[in-house]
């Protein structure tokens, strides 16, 4: 791998390239998540291989946890389980993950919901752009099937465009989509940056927040399940009250950009554009 394969906008801190060897790490946030919790499991050991992958259980009562022993077992060295007394939110279960892995020397952490939407096929590809491209977050892309839920797909469009918004330019993505892969680093002073981000809200802010830090979004596109009801598919997304913590979201975000984060951003993503350039 050449020096050319690795380029940096100004003021970034983050050169896992220069300083760090790649190790990345799969994260599986879980709130009772019934019977799709150990096959996702499974199917992100088999693809992650040798990496590690560790699961926190934000506050379950049923016992989804407990199939997933067996397989802890069978992969005692790359399998471990967290265990939340109370339920926080996904980004919440994500944070406490995160110092854990950053005092284990993890370099970086691939996101997958737990409900079997996320395909664990593309765990290597997320992983062959975070070493090529250390310091960028690596989006994954929806590819949305004809099961996807109606009301589902109308209604991220709202966030979806108020993200774009939020960091003009920058070629974000789909922020409701969890599959993603981060520089540990930078996430953790994306969580230090706000009081908020610890449900729901957790995707789409911190995504925002790591562009107006610097990292460039590279786009991965992944194919999305929706199990059936049958198939054991659950979603616990309040579309009122997650919703309106989207909504109050926005309001905070947009302006912290225009006071504190605008003129930052744009000599970074003028850096990018200077990077493309110059292959």
């Amino acid at each position: 791998m050449s020096s050319e394969d690795f380029k940096y906008a100004p003021g970034r801190q983050f050169k896992t390239a220069m300083n760090n060897p790649f190790k990345p790490l799969v994260l599986i946030p879980s709130y009772n998540t019934g019977r799709l919790l150990p096959e996702t499991v499974s199917g992100a050991l088999a693809h992650a291989v040798p990496h590690s992958v560790w699961v926190v259980i934000d506050g379950s009562t049923d016992g989804s946890e407990r199939p997933l022993e067996p397989l802890r077992e069978q992969a005692p060295n790359q399998l471990r389980v967290f265990r939340r007394e109370r339920n926080g939110g996904k980004g919440t279960a994500v944070l406490h993950g995160l110092e854990p892995a950053i005092e284990a020397g993890f370099t970086h952490v691939l996101t997958m919901d737990a409900d079997g939407q996320h395909p664990a096929d593309h765990i290597p590809e997320f992983f062959r752009l975070g070493e090529r491209f250390p310091d960028d977050l690596i989006m994954g892309n929806p590819v949305f099937g004809p099961d996807v839920p109606f009301i589902r797909l109308k209604g991220r469009k709202l966030t979806l465009w108020c993200t774009t918004l939020e960091t003009p330019g920058a070629g974000l993505g789909d922020t409701m989509f969890g599959m993603r892969l981060y520089p540990l680093e930078p996430l953790r002073k994306a969580f230090r940056q706000t009081r908020f981000a610890r449900g729901y809200d957790f995707d789409p802010e911190v995504a925002v927040r790591m562009v107006w830090m610097g990292h460039h979004p590279r786009q991965l596109s992944v194919p999305v399940r929706y199990p059936t009801r049958e198939e054991g598919g659950i979603s616990h997304f309040n579309y009122l009250r997650d919703n309106i913590k989207l909504t109050f979201m926005h309001v905070r975000l947009i302006p912290e950009l225009l006071l504190l984060r605008l003129i930052p951003y744009l000599k970074y993503r003028r850096a990018w554009t200077t990077d493309s350039k110059n292959p």
